[in-house]
């Protein structure tokens, strides 16, 4: 109210993350448990509605286990959002927590090819919920995207931000950043990608964006501090070929100039290319972000189970519960990408209906 009003916001959240860390200092946290039920519950996905899950279904006195392609928990809080918006320990002391309330991690392992959701059932768990987020990078599908320095948003933000020892075996390298880095795409993953960037030592960061500033999904506040950091913005230009430089290696990105049209149903203007606008930016690395989809493999793995055209869970909203009986679902494989909160709010929510489920 104060910042609509012209005056100074409260920083509600630095005062909440203030109050929680002073709490978890001075007093420490331990987490309810219930009287043990004989109900286990798999939890697929150890992300933030994973993690919410699990604490609220711990708490109900059930036995819990979370199940992750990972080799630690945390999902996009860990495996994603850099280190400079979250630091790890953060997540890290919410996981000891659970770790201490008896939630059981299991890490490094993909549900769905060899163990499928029905094998979890036939192994003696009573309920699943799943939460594997939206973890599929968008393909931009123009020529070169697959030159050696063209890298997936999640790929990039991965191994540059977690620990060596974290990190999947397949990715234990640091990306290799050169002098021109181009980012493509306006949300919140291209800012993360910017500024990440800026502290790899690039020396020339633009963001790349088909549409104008105003219609960029990403935060306002991120956008200014990767302007401030250094970053540059192309807008109404669109990415149509990657080129190889001698080397083979990404050298150049062929761009056109785009122009808005009107709104679409949603209230998101279109836009058109201008014909012969094609122009040249150097660039020795490329960062796609241009959004993400979910991961088929739960889908096409579950007899039966019902997602729509995206890939995306059907779950009802209230209740989180699919089509199949005893499983549940929530978080950005059933919404699309949101806020953590909000997947958040998904796995308790699930976690009260596991619950009713469980004493039936």
């Amino acid at each position: 109210m104060r910042g609509k009003k012209g005056g100074i916001p409260v920083p509600t959240g630095v005062l909440e993350a203030f109050a929680t860390h002073y709490e978890r200092r001075k007093v420490g946290v331990t987490l309810p448990v219930g009287k043990f039920t004989g109900k286990k519950v798999a939890i697929i996905g150890a992300g933030p509605a994973g993690l919410a899950c699990a604490k609220q279904l711990v708490g109900d006195g059930h036995w819990v286990t979370i199940f992750d392609a990972h080799p630690a928990p945390g999902g996009l809080l860990i495996y994603g959002i850099p280190n400079f918006k979250l630091p790890k320990k953060v997540v890290f002391d919410i996981w000891d927590d659970l770790l201490r309330a008896g939630v059981t991690f299991v890490g490094n392992t993909y549900i769905g090819p060899k163990i499928t959701v029905d094998k979890l059932f036939s192994g003696g768990y009573n309920a699943v919920f799943l939460a594997i987020g939206t973890t599929v990078d968008t393909n931009m599908n123009v020529p070169g995207e697959h030159l050696p320095g063209v890298y997936k948003a999640t790929d990039f933000l991965i191994r540059a931000n977690v620990d060596m020892d974290l990190l999947p075996h397949e990715m234990c390298a640091r990306p290799e950043v050169g002098k021109k880095v181009v980012v493509i795409g306006g949300g919140d993953t291209s800012l993360d990608c910017l500024r990440t960037a800026l502290r790899m030592n690039a020396e020339e960061v633009t963001c790349l964006y088909r549409r104008s500033e105003a219609e960029m999904p990403g935060g306002y506040k991120d956008r200014k501090m990767a302007v401030e950091e250094g970053a540059k913005y192309h807008f109404l230009t669109q990415p149509v070929r990657f080129i190889a430089g001698a080397d083979g290696s990404l050298a150049q990105v062929e761009c056109v100039r785009t122009q808005l049209g009107e709104p679409d149903v949603n209230g998101r203007r279109s836009f058109s290319i201008v014909e012969g606008s094609n122009f040249i930016v150097e660039a020795d690395t490329a960062v796609v972000a241009i959004g993400y989809k979910p991961d088929p493999v739960i889908g096409e793995t579950t007899p039966g189970i019902q997602t729509h055209k995206s890939g995306l869970l059907m779950a009802d909203e209230n209740t989180g519960a699919t089509n199949r009986r005893g499983v549940f679902g929530g978080g950005d494989m059933v919404t699309g990408p949101q806020l953590v909160v909000t997947a958040m709010v998904a796995g308790r929510t699930a976690a009260l209906s596991i619950d009713r489920y469980l004493g039936w």
